[in-house]
């Protein structure tokens, strides 16, 4: 299997430059800086890979459209690169996806199809056979990785001493792209990836050295609902090769992580890009300065309320 390469994600930085925000790192503290991905336009990392994978579709194959399904930060990725290089997109989410971004994604232009939650990939690989359009997964797809992977280009060029890099996982598209990047520019740094407790499949499956499954209901029951996906093939490949260690959170962890990231920072992260400070906060972690990837901020204003008390 051919993994990312530095070259990719290089070329994916120029391809996206036009489109995506070059997020700033933040101190936290004097240990931990972040990387705010929320300042993206849709509010997330996910445009990156979306907007790379999207330049890269043949002209002739652009009017048929895309198809996608998300949890929802891909599905407003997707959405928001459609519409930006004009074509038409169709999304599928889960129907424990939030509201919130359910309507993000249909602002964006784009149909909007719910499922249930095991149904999501199905449904969507349908919508490609009936409209001959081209999928766009969320992670298993080396161009979406190469895009996310621009966000380690800029951790190492904006704090070249960094010594550990925190990325949160679920399907493992961000930590596949960012360990590619960090581990050929600085072989030094570690890349550790964060889970919640309840959706450790990822860290349980480091910990076993091959892939562990877990039900898909038992992943929905954390808070941080970007994070309920497993890797793929192609991501556990990177992750396998590239990934030096896992920590997992709680949820109590995580919604302190939040409170903490809007209290220190003025950043709204939401649950699943708050999991690497949650790390920082209470996991022994190696020694030197350390970069949290707050890989999103799309948060309903209820929980969000909830948690700042």
């Amino acid at each position: 299997m051919r993994l990312v390469t530095l070259e990719d994600v290089r070329a994916a930085a120029a391809a996206i430059a036009p489109h995506v925000v070059r997020t700033p790192l933040l101190p936290f503290d004097s240990g931990l800086w972040i990387k705010p991905e929320s300042l993206q336009p849709i509010g997330a990392f996910k445009i990156r890979g979306a907007v790379n994978a999207l330049s890269r579709i043949p002209s002739e194959d652009r009017a048929r459209g895309v198809v996608a399904y998300s949890s929802g930060n891909h599905a407003q990725a997707v959405a928001y690169a459609a519409k930006t290089l004009g074509m038409p997109a169709a999304i599928v989410v889960p129907e424990n996806t939030p509201q919130l971004k359910i309507d993000a994604t249909r602002a964006h232009g784009a149909e909007v199809f719910v499922v249930g939650i095991t149904e999501r990939e199905s449904r969507a690989y349908e919508l490609v056979e009936e409209r001959g359009a081209t999928l766009i997964p969320p992670f298993d797809h080396a161009d979406v990785i190469a895009g996310q992977g621009t966000a380690g280009l800029e951790i190492i060029a904006d704090l070249p001493d960094v010594a550990t890099v925190l990325v949160p996982v679920s399907g493992g598209g961000l930590i596949s792209g960012v360990a590619v990047a960090v581990k050929a520019l600085r072989p030094d740094v570690r890349v550790i990836g964060v889970e919640p407790e309840l959706a450790g499949d990822a860290a349980a499956s480091f910990a076993e050295g091959k892939q562990v499954r877990w039900n898909a209901h038992d992943r929905a029951r954390t808070i941080a609902d970007g994070l309920r996906a497993e890797p793929s093939e192609l991501t556990w490949a990177h992750i396998s090769e590239l990934v030096d260690d896992f920590v997992t959170v709680s949820e109590d962890e995580i919604r302190d992580a939040v409170n903490q990231i809007a209290r220190r920072t003025r950043v709204v992260a939401e649950p699943s890009g708050a999991v690497p400070v949650a790390a920082y906060l209470n996991a022994k972690l190696p020694d030197g300065p350390a970069v949290a990837v707050v890989s999103g901020g799309n948060i309903e204003p209820t929980l969000l309320a909830s948690i700042l008390g």
